[in-house]
């Protein structure tokens, strides 16, 4: 896998994963003004894989 970081049409970084397939599996979802914000934001996504699952299916509304 390996993060891409990249600027959109409206010169904001924005950054995506790919899978070793070349797939998309996960996006920024917004742009960011400074280049800085956009890799603190993949800094957030490489911890997150401590982060824990919960299944929602089980959970009542």
């Amino acid at each position: 896998m390996r993060f891409e970081l990249y600027r959109d049409a409206k010169g904001e970084w924005r950054w995506r994963l790919r899978a070793q397939n070349g797939a998309v599996i996960a996006d920024s979802g917004e742009g960011y003004l400074r280049r800085e914000d956009c890799e603190h934001g993949i800094a957030l996504v490489r911890q997150s894989a401590e982060a824990r699952l919960v299944d929602m299916t089980t959970q009542i509304a």
